[in-house]
């Protein structure tokens, strides 16, 4: 399993469609990843497991999010306001 993902990271170019975002607009498609990313972190790493599989969340993110999001985000968890659940 961990070979697949590593050929599907190696592969990757841009998020692929998500059925659950069927519009144009990817800003929700962008918040999710975001949020899916850190959650798939706290469960492996409480779990003591590889959290490599993670990174496909990171990478869809980084494509789909403006970086002034990501920067303004890193620094609410950070501080502790952060407003979604992770």
């Amino acid at each position: 399993m961990a070979e697949d993902i590593q050929q599907k990271l190696e592969k990757y170019r841009t998020a692929p469609f998500d059925a659950r975002f069927p519009n144009q607009n990817q800003t929700r498609n962008c918040w999710q990843n975001y949020l899916d990313y850190y959650r798939c972190q706290k469960a492996l790493d409480a779990k003591g497991v590889d959290t490599s599989p993670c990174d496909w969340y990171k990478r869809v993110y980084k494509s789909l999010c403006p970086l002034s999001w990501i920067e303004k985000w890193d620094t609410q968890r950070e501080d502790g306001t952060f407003p979604g659940k992770i």
